[in-house]
This record gives structure tokens, sequence and C-alpha cells, in this order.
């Protein structure tokens, strides 16, 4: 190869390597550590009392024996950088939550740092663990206590919540949903308002200019909201503490909150 042609080449590749920086740098770099799954209790920010940690771990080990449900709780001294729903959705995965062939898993994710809480819910488990009723635990049940410094009581409480409805008591909670204004999307009520709008728009248009015809339709197709976070995986793991499963997949159900 000639000099000329040893230049050109380094000419080209130069900005093709500055631009792959570019694009793949913040993508390595939002990599997070995940903690290890060592219990049904991680708490990495040390923000629960050892008897609160004790008496939580005795709830979910006991509901997992009876159910087969694999609930964990995450505490993080940082999101590093990353969304709460991203992590939660991140380290659900990476834990594996749940049984295989049903994925009813759920994980209770708690950032104080960033003053953050999310439940993310496994496939298995969407149906009885709903985004309305996970929203009313995190603003009811959880973030109430955050709000006066008691961790310990507030993860306890939304763990109860959980168990409670998981295991078929979720009247209290249904009641709650429908009168509670942040449960509600805020992108469907907006959506409503804009079909309340056209249609007093092409009313009064139909009122005001009869001579242009007779008839008329208008059809309208509501549209519906996702969940709170997303992602998916499936596969086996073994955990430390004895809490094992194979689940990992979460199809977006799940609430976030903060404090």
């Amino acid at each position: 190869m000639s000099l000329r042609a040893k230049d050109l080449l380094a000419r080209l590749v130069a900005p093709l390597a500055v631009l792959l920086l570019v694009l793949v740098g913040p993508a390595i770099a939002a990599e997070p550590t995940l903690p290890a799954l060592t219990g049904r209790v991680v708490d990495g920010a040390n923000i629960l009392s050892p008897e609160a940690k004790a008496r939580i771990e005795g709830k979910l080990k006991a509901h997992d024996d009876k159910t087969g449900d694999q609930v964990a709780v995450a505490t993080l001294p940082s999101l590093q950088g990353l969304t709460v729903e991203d992590f939660a959705n991140r380290l659900f995965r990476a834990w594996k939550l749940g049984q295989a062939k049903t994925n009813n898993g759920v994980l209770l994710l708690v950032a104080p740092s960033e003053r953050k809480v999310r439940i993310e819910v496994g496939y298995g488990l969407e149906g009885a663990l709903t985004d309305a009723l996970t929203k009313v635990i995190v603003t009811t049940a959880i973030t109430p206590r955050f709000k006066q410094g008691d961790f310990s009581g507030g993860v306890e409480a939304g763990t109860d919540a959980i168990l409670s409805i998981l295991s078929g008591d979720a009247e209290e909670w249904q009641r709650r949903a429908p009168v509670r204004a942040d449960s509600v999307d805020p992108v469907t009520v907006v959506f409503w308002i804009l079909v309340i709008v056209v249609l007093v728009i092409v009313l009064a248009r139909m009122n005001s200019g009869g001579r242009r015809g007779r008839g008329g339709g208008i059809v309208v197709i509501p549209g519906s909201s996702g969940g709170w976070g997303g992602g998916f995986s499936d596969g086996g793991f073994s955990g430390g503490g004895g809490f094992s499963g194979g689940g990992g997949s979460s199809g977006g159900g799940g609430a976030s909150g903060d404090w």
C-alpha cells in the first residue's frame, strides 16, 4: 500500500472511530452494576432495620412456600444514571424472578438517593397485580411513609399490600384505585379530551352546514396506554439464600413513584 493510500485510509478511519465512540460510548457507560441476589431482601442502601428485614423475609418466604410466587425486595445506593423503570427491569431479568412456566415474580425496588420506588410485575401476575393496583400501593402504602423518613415501615407496608393482593384479598385496594387521581393515565385523559373536542367541532359544523348534504358518520377508536416499564427475558437461575426460580419475564407491568 502506498504512503498516499495509507494517509487516505487513516483520514477515513479516524472520524469513523470517533463516531463509533460517540454512538457506543454512552451505551457502554449506561450498563449498571447489578447487586447479587443473596436473598429475598437485598438491602444495598442499608435503609431497613434488622427487625423489619427479618419480618419481610419471613413473610416473603411463607408466601413463596404456599403459592410459588417469588417476591423480592431490593434497595439501591444509586440508580447509576438509569431510570427506575430501566433499572428495575434489568434487575428483574437478571434475578429471573418467578417460575419458568408461570413468570410469577414481583420486584419491589427502592432507590432512596434518587427518591424513586417501583414495583415490577412478571407476566404471570399482571392479571392480579395490575398497574392500577400497584400504583395505589406506591401512592398510599409506600411513599407516605417514605416522606416521613420511615423506610422500614414503607417497604414492609408495600410488601404486605403486594402479598395481600396476590393472596386474593384485593378488595380494599380495588376500592381505592378508582378514586385516586394519580392512578389515572394522563395519556388516556388527554386522548378522551381530544375526542370530545373533535366531536363538538364536527357536530357544530354539521348543524351549521346542513345544505352540504345529508348524513355523515364518526368512528371513534378508543386508545389504551401501556405499563410503567418494559422488557423481557427467560431462562433459569439459582440465587442465594435458597431463593431460586427460572422466570424473569416482565411485559412492563407495575408502577413507579417518588417522594
